[in-house]
């Protein structure tokens, strides 16, 4: 008896392999697992690959975001620093500043109170040489010994005075005349006054030289 092919039937020996699938109930046809477990294993390993260069990326990523948080703590340690500093300075300079205007009113006070007899000795010396005009080269005189006595209290030295010699450190020559000596001084215009090692005032004087 012949075997006859019914419409629909497909021969066992040429029809490909299927499988049913369980949820939609469709024939599914079975392929080569081999192929797709090597594709798995060569498509991991190259996510493998990136994911290490990546981790090294944010690696360094996240050393330099703590280094840049470091050195952000730095800075503004440093601003505070130097904000402290700024105000530091500030109260010294307004110290120092006090301190400065409080000893120029100290001096300033303490120069017009060393001055204050001058002025009672000029005072009386007008009076008297307006009665005795005789009396008033002595007066004059004797305030003019005070004046200089308050100065050496105030640390003053008076330098130019005639037969001195000529030293152009603390004395201005204003004219050289024939002498007897060379560099006298033999006419003084004007006192010089100097405090220690330091030039207050030059004396203004004529000084001689041998002719």
């Amino acid at each position: 008896m012949t075997d006859e092919h019914k419409p629909g039937d497909t021969d066992p020996s040429t029809a490909e392999a299927k499988t049913i699938d369980a949820d939609t109930g469709l024939d599914l046809p079975e392929t080569d697992t081999d192929n797709m477990e090597e594709d798995a294993d060569t498509m991991f390993a190259g996510l493998n690959d990136m994911d290490e260069g990546m981790l090294g990326q944010v690696q360094e990523m996240m050393a330099k975001l703590g280094r840049a948080d470091e050195l952000e703590k730095e800075n503004a340690e440093l601003k505070g620093r130097l904000a402290r500093l700024a105000a530091d300075f500030e109260s010294y300079r307004r110290r120092t500043q006090d301190d400065v205007q409080a000893a120029q009113g100290q001096g300033v006070s303490k120069a017009a109170e060393a001055l204050m007899p001058v002025y009672d000795d000029l005072d009386r010396a007008v009076t008297m040489g307006a009665a005795d005009p005789a009396k008033l080269i002595p007066g004059m005189q004797a305030v003019q010994g005070k004046v200089l006595g308050v100065f050496a209290g105030l640390g003053l030295e008076a330098t130019g005075k005639e037969g001195e010699a000529f030293d152009p450190q603390w004395h201005e020559a204003l004219q050289v005349v024939p002498g007897d000596e060379d560099d006298v001084i033999v006419q003084v215009y004007q006192l010089g006054f100097r405090m220690g090692d330091r030039l207050v005032r030059p004396a203004r004087v004529v000084v001689s030289r041998k002719g």
